[in-house]
């Protein structure tokens, strides 16, 4: 039975919190935040201990094992180190950090400390996505030249609306399309270089706009597209390869088509639909965490995916900032598992 503290009772916090409370082998141990009007409703609807926080919890709980961070990203490195230092295995929602020196910092004080830290990229958990990788490993669609995605929602609104000050959220692409940046490399492997263009600096409108490219040591080009300027959310990729292409798109009907292309000239492609079955992609990627920590295995997203996350979406705002594309070295960061 895994004992969890959720550290923050907003959007995030409270997906983890309703997560782990319909886990069987987990015992919710209690939801901190200072926000008593929020925090009390919460943790009495899934019949749990409000805390105002986190040494408080700490302080009256018998057993924690594990200490779940679902807090702005300028308190990220504050209580990863917290909760390492007293010995818990630590999950924290992405971006790991505001930089990479922090987030090598909390990767090596893990190690350290011999606890797991497990980072909430959960795009890899998305069966759509999941089942877009299955297809080009398999080689469905040949060799992968061009990907095209797109990631857009409202502009968020929060905590002291922390997501309107770039220096503490990074904005939509640390923030929001460092998703997309954990899918690709996972899909395509390192990345040589990025270009980017965005309206930071306009967010006194509540919208955000970013184009960010990348260029792929395999050669594969990438155009990514992020929008804080739609009511909703959607996101879509697609994936062009010599043979064919997969098309996702989450406003359609179907799910996943990937589309053959026909050798003779003229002719249409054949979609073939793909029907992943749809389960809550955070109670999945939560209970992988838990599993990995049982067992003792490397986890699908480790810190060293987390921090290369980073370094791209760090890039792309350099290169905002600069004007020019930003190259990047591969041995940057040490990562692996804590």
């Amino acid at each position: 039975m895994h004992h969890v503290l959720v550290v923050g009772a907003g959007t995030m916090g409270s997906v983890h919190a309703r997560s782990f409370a319909r886990m069987e082998n987990v015992k919710l141990a209690g939801i901190v935040d200072i926000r008593a009007n929020i925090v009390g409703p919460l943790a009495e609807s899934l019949q749990t201990q409000a805390f105002a926080s986190y040494e408080e919890a700490m302080a009256a709980l018998e057993r924690v094992d594990i200490v779940d961070i679902c807090l702005p990203t300028d308190l990220h490195k504050t209580y990863v180190l917290k909760a390492a230092a007293a010995g818990k295995h630590v999950i924290c929602e992405k971006p790991l950090a505001g930089n990479l020196a922090d987030a090598q910092e909390m990767i090596d004080f893990c190690r350290e400390r011999n606890v797991k830290l497990f980072v909430g990229h959960v795009l890899r958990f998305f069966p759509e996505y999941v089942q877009a990788k299955r297809l080009v490993d398999s080689g469905a669609i040949g060799e992968v030249a061009m990907v095209n995605t797109f990631r857009g929602g409202i502009f968020p609104t929060a905590w002291k609306d922390w997501y309107a000050d770039v220096k503490i959220s990074g904005g939509l692409i640390l923030d929001m399309i460092i998703h997309d940046f954990d899918f690709l490399r996972w899909c395509f492997g390192e990345v040589e270089r990025v270009y980017a263009k965005s309206m930071i600096g306009r967010t006194f409108a509540r919208m955000e706009y970013a184009l960010v490219s990348l260029r792929f040591a395999n050669g594969v080009i990438a155009h990514i597209e992020g929008s804080w300027a739609h009511q909703g959310f959607s996101m879509k990729f697609e994936l062009a390869g010599k043979k064919g292409v997969i098309d996702y798109d989450s406003r359609a009907a179907s799910p996943v088509v990937s589309t053959l292309r026909k050798q003779e000239a003229g002719q249409g492609g054949v979609a073939v639909p793909e029907s992943p079955l749809r389960e809550s992609p955070y109670f999945l990627e939560l209970q992988h965490f838990l599993a990995a920590i049982e067992r003792e295995t490397e986890p699908l997203v480790t810190p060293e995916d987390a921090y290369k996350a980073m370094e791209i979406a760090l890039a792309a705002l350099k290169s905002i900032e600069t004007g020019k594309p930003v190259s990047l070295a591969h041995s940057a960061g040490k990562g692996g598992d804590c």
